[in-house]
């Protein structure tokens, strides 16, 4: 059977061309990422194996990085198993500086991180404002 060279050469641009709409072409050109829960679902359905309990009344949580940045969560949702050693902190969360959060921080602060306190004061050259009013 013999194949005519000029359409089969037209069949092939034509093929090379995008096609948006027809038969037996693509439905999408990107592919759409729905947001599910699913993750969440996972994660909830893994903590209540592990026996976690809501704790009700904390208004924030603060964790001390080393380099002196604090990831910082207004109004948590907060759940514990005390049995499986194991904290379940949820919500929004802010990375910011230690010396942003200071007044407030200092009874949450340990040993260690008193003394890097100590080291990014050091750092820090001695600032004097000047009130005008």
């Amino acid at each position: 059977m013999p194949v005519n060279q000029a359409k089969l050469q037209k069949l092939q641009q034509q093929r090379e061309k995008a096609q948006i709409g027809g038969k037996g072409t693509q439905r999408r050109k990107k592919k759409v990422v729905h947001k599910t829960a699913t993750d969440d679902k996972k994660l909830q359905s893994s903590l209540k194996k592990l026996g976690v309990n809501a704790i009700q009344g904390i208004e924030e949580v603060n964790m001390i990085k080393g380099d002196g940045h604090v990831i910082h969560f207004p109004n948590p949702k907060v759940q514990a198993s005390l049995s499986a050693n194991t904290f379940a902190i949820s919500g929004n969360c802010e990375e910011k500086p230690l010396t942003e959060l200071l007044p407030g921080i200092f009874n949450q602060l340990g040993s260690d991180s008193l003394s890097q306190l100590r080291k990014l004061a050091q750092n820090y050259p001695t600032q004097e404002t000047s009130g005008g009013g």
